[in-house]
């Protein structure tokens, strides 16, 4: 495939970006989109040209560092897909496509396509931790939890932390990562020790880093490469109402 990359170029935090066009031919309908970006990088390389820069780890769909805004979604137009996961056979020949940073003051831009997403570390240390007993270990059934608890605790826990969500709320919102992070404590009982204080410090956290409220647009869940259900958010107003 021939394509029309149109690419956020930013020298560092302080300096003004702007988007740059490449052409790209022979893509393969089988590579991933970072392989493509990869293909880019290696001709600007052998060209003497900055390569692109971009976040990437693990390639699997898990850490969530590969995060980018692509044709005005986050990780791109196919649902539940991180961008390492995502191929280029959803694209077309001749398409141009977008691609930028998440957009929030709360990620400031480090370069081109990567940003710094440590607030969200901040949340977690905030209030991200349970006390338990570290004797010897305990048999597995010996604190009895509901199914359905330990199913929506799961459901909650499998959030990377990508910030997708934060990207496709028009207020910047944190909301759906703080709730899953608290509903996979709230939900069993090694969390309930610190449920009050560790809701009451991570949402105090979340709002003095300038992340915005929630507005009930379902964006954050509409775009969510895990599908972080917004149920939690309600979970976590009600665990907040309580801890005050």
């Amino acid at each position: 495939m021939k394509l029309t990359l149109k690419i956020w170029r930013q020298k560092n935090a302080k300096a003004k970006g702007r988007f740059e066009t490449y052409q790209m031919d022979n893509v393969s309908p089988e590579m991933a989109f970072l392989e493509m970006l990869d293909a880019l990088n290696k001709r600007l390389a052998e060209e003497g040209k900055e390569p692109v820069a971009f976040d990437h780890d693990c390639r699997e769909g898990i850490c969530g560092s590969c995060g980018m805004y692509i044709n005005g979604h986050p990780h791109g137009p196919v649902p539940a897909v991180t961008t390492c996961h995502l191929s280029m056979r959803f694209f077309s020949e001749g398409e141009t496509i977008w691609i930028e940073p998440w957009r929030a003051k709360p990620f400031p831009v480090v370069k081109d396509l990567i940003v710094d997403r440590s607030a969200f570390d901040k949340i977690q240390q905030a209030g991200g931790f349970i006390s338990v007993n570290t004797g010897s270990a305990p048999e597995a059934n010996s604190i009895l939890v509901p199914k359905k608890y330990s199913d929506d605790a799961f459901d909650s826990s499998i959030c990377i932390g990508c910030g997708a969500c934060v990207a496709a709320c028009k207020n910047a919102s944190a909301m759906l990562f703080v709730s899953a992070k608290i509903s996979q404590f709230a939900l069993l009982p090694q969390g309930r020790v610190e449920a009050k204080d560790r809701v009451k410090a991570m949402v105090t956290m979340m709002d003095s880093l300038g992340f915005g409220n929630c507005s009930n647009t379902g964006a954050c869940e509409a775009e969510c490469p895990k599908e972080i259900r917004i149920t939690n958010i309600a979970r976590m107003n009600r665990e907040f109402y309580k801890a005050y």
